[in-house]
């Protein structure tokens, strides 16, 4: 009798703990097939390729409701390229580059240590109609994608320090009537060197049809792993050289539902241990129609780039249009062109059509 009453007390209790945690299976699988090419490439490259409109990813996310309020939570998730089944994003990437995090959260806010966010992240891919578009959003591109070959590149992306960062702590305020802040420090984790590290922050405002961002950082850190804060090519500009940055972002969108239009701008300083520098100043403009069951997406990102680092300016414009039909609320389709210019360079054109399902 004792016994039964205490297997039965167990399972009680296990059962009202599994009603205040749960742990799910998340991810997203975009592909498309295509010619791409960035201005500075060698060629066109007609492929099946992963992550047109999204980077593909899964992994586990959870929360554990610990009372009066306060919740655990945690987030375990990373990127994939689904046309091959390799893990990462590239070559080199590590296994949960794109979430590693425990947090708390509350009425004070929430509290996340491990790998996260970077400040610039959220303002970028939400001010613009392509989202978090690695491929083909021309505000993204200039952002954090370079063109040309590994090592040689004809233009390097101007924000330092990956979309992501590890060994952070961000602190994120509630929210105040629409308006929130996250604030970011990474350890450098360098011996003998605790000044350096990352840090910045971003707020958001959202009323109505207004939305507002801005954000700010200084990058001493390359992420995930140890490297160039920019790109590894020393010729024929040093961008290996560039040891800190400091960026600034605005951004701001305006629902008039026949259409969404979005504005970024952004400036970006870099220095190195000599007496080089380079600064980058991008402009973005973009709209999203809904029409027919889908969005019409169209975007533009212009990069003005000067400084003793690279000689005489340079400049990067890129354009990009298409329409993106939603089958349900989990499965989509796009179709996409770009154009893509560099001043060192001739103008490069893009065609895509993807397939995208989040689950």
């Amino acid at each position: 009798m004792y016994r039964a009453a205490m297997a039965m007390a167990v399972t009680l209790l296990a059962g009202s703990a599994m009603a205040q945690s749960n742990v799910s299976v998340q991810g997203l699988m975009d592909v498309y097939a295509g010619s791409v090419k960035f201005s500075g490439d060698s060629g066109n490259k007609a492929s099946l390729n992963s992550g047109g409109m999204t980077t593909s990813w899964m992994g586990f996310k959870g929360a554990e409701d610990l009372g009066g309020g306060l919740k655990a939570e945690f987030a375990l998730t990373g990127f994939l390229q689904a046309d091959t089944g390799a893990s990462g994003r590239f070559y080199g990437d590590t296994m949960f580059a794109r979430d590693a995090n425990v947090a708390l959260s509350g009425a004070f806010g929430r509290v996340s240590l491990g790998r996260d966010l970077a400040p610039s992240f959220l303002p970028t891919v939400i001010f613009n109609p392509f989202g978090d578009s690695f491929s083909f959003s021309p505000l993204v591109l200039h952002t954090w994608v370079p063109s040309g070959d590994f090592g040689k590149r004809t233009w390097a992306n101007f924000a330092a320090g990956d979309s992501g960062w590890s060994n952070e702590v961000i602190y994120t305020t509630p929210n105040f009537n629409g308006l929130s802040a996250n604030f970011h420090y990474q350890f450098g984790e360098k011996a003998g060197d605790t000044g350096t590290k990352n840090a910045g922050m971003n707020a958001l405002y959202f009323n109505g049809p207004l939305a507002l961002s801005a954000y700010y950082h200084q990058v001493q850190v390359a992420n995930p792993t140890p490297g160039a804060l920019i790109d590894a090519t020393v010729a024929p500009a040093n961008y290996a050289a560039v040891n800190n940055q400091k960026t600034w972002f605005v951004g701001s969108s305006y629902d008039l539902t026949v259409a969404k239009l979005y504005a970024t701008y952004s400036k970006s300083k870099d220095d190195t241990a000599t007496a080089l520098v380079m600064e980058d100043k991008t402009y973005s403009l973009g709209l999203k129609a809904p029409a027919a069951g889908g969005d019409i997406l169209a975007g533009f990102a212009s990069t003005k780039r000067t400084g003793t680092l690279v000689g005489a300016d340079l400049k990067r414009d890129t354009l990009t249009a298409g329409y993106d039909y939603n089958l349900s609320k989990r499965t989509d389709v796009y179709a996409l062109v770009m154009s893509d210019k560099i001043s060192m360079a001739g103008r490069a054109n893009s065609i895509a059509a993807g397939l995208r399902h989040k689950f």
